[in-house]
């Protein structure tokens, strides 16, 4: 598979496909209807091969369409899929919204970031299948979307699968808000050495390697004091350590930025795309993508962050989590009806 601009001269013996949802006449209707309630396959393809690249577009009179669409991919004929996610989140933004942004493996494109891109590359030995299903209140009238892909005669044998799940802590488990908060001392004297009640990112068992995530909050605590959401360490524990063996020093600095960021800031690996209100109120996203830089395990899993230092924190917390794994993997844990994955109104 290409890597870089390095391999592109590279002759290979690889044919390129495309699945789309142009008009079959030749007509200009090149998308597809999916009334309410029902699952569309995008595409059902055989044998060995590679996607490279997704591009979905939707007109969807539900205001919540990104977080009530679900996208599920299934590889080499499993029964349980190794991706499920709300449509917009997999693309790499939370809140239910759309907005302009660029990372290297997803991008939301102009207008309005209405051009959804993936460019994770999706290897399969025996097929792939990706469907998704409308959970709106009203059809999806237009659905575009383009499929490139790559065939093989055989797929290398070590190479792992492309997985994806999304989850939701609506509060997370922190202090009550209506009560004085003494988050200085908070940060000067409490301790969390094991993780206990961090947010749970990702939890695989298998061998494969961790390429990222994105992180969206709704900050809940409205106040006139020093309301930063962050100092929360990422923790990452291999392959059933008690102890984990990877901690950070802060929320901003996993995803390589300083200071309490409030500006907007897009990189292809690490990104604010949005920074949240005054105060660091409303609605943020950041994400931190391993590409030069994955996590591996043999075994097991966990990544995890803490919501505001030693999980003082009560947001609205939710992420989808990216990574590679050999088959078979662990049951994706249930996506919560589409009720609660809702995204709260702004104050």
């Amino acid at each position: 598979m290409l890597l870089n601009l390095w391999d592109l001269p590279r002759l290979r013996d690889v044919r390129r496909r495309k699945i789309s949802s142009h008009d079959p006449t030749g007509g200009n209707r090149d998308y597809v209807t999916v009334p309410r309630g029902e699952t569309h396959t995008l595409a059902e393809i055989e044998g060995a091969g590679c996607i490279r690249h997704i591009w979905v577009t939707i007109r969807c009179e539900d205001r919540w369409h990104p977080r009530k669409i679900v996208l599920r991919m299934y590889w080499d004929g499993e029964r349980e899929p190794s991706v499920e996610a709300p449509i917009g989140d997999f693309f790499g933004l939370g809140h239910g919204i759309y907005r302009n942004f660029v990372s290297l493996p997803l991008q939301m494109a102009p207008e309005d970031g209405r051009g959804l891109n993936s460019w994770w590359p999706m290897p399969f030995s025996d097929g792939a299948r990706i469907e998704v299903e409308n959970e709106c209140d009203t059809e999806i009238s237009h659905l575009y979307y383009h499929i490139d892909y790559e065939e093989y005669e055989e797929l290398d044998e070590d190479l792992g699968r492309f997985h994806a799940a999304w989850r939701r802590e609506n509060p997370t488990d922190g202090l009550d808000y209506s009560q004085p908060i003494d988050f200085r001392r908070i940060w000067r004297e409490e301790k969390n050495i094991d993780g206990s009640g961090n947010y749970l990112i990702l939890e695989a068992e298998g061998r494969g390697h961790y390429v990222g995530c994105h992180v969206d909050i709704h900050n809940l605590r409205v106040t006139d004091e020093f309301n930063w959401y962050g100092e929360g360490d990422e923790m990452i524990f291999i392959d059933g350590e008690r102890l984990p063996s990877i901690v950070g020093t802060g929320t901003e600095d996993y995803y390589c930025m300083a200071w309490c960021p409030t500006q907007e800031f897009c990189t292809p690996f690490y990104g604010l795309p949005l920074p949240g209100g005054p105060n660091w109120s409303g609605k943020i996203s950041w994400y931190r993508y391993h590409i030069l830089d994955p996590i591996y395990f043999q075994k097991s899993i966990r990544v995890t962050l803490e919501h505001g230092h030693a999980n003082w924190r009560s947001d609205d917390i939710s992420s989808t989590a990216y990574w590679y794994q050999a088959e078979p993997h662990k049951r994706l844990w249930p996506l919560l009806p589409v009720e609660e994955r809702l995204p709260r109104e702004e104050p």
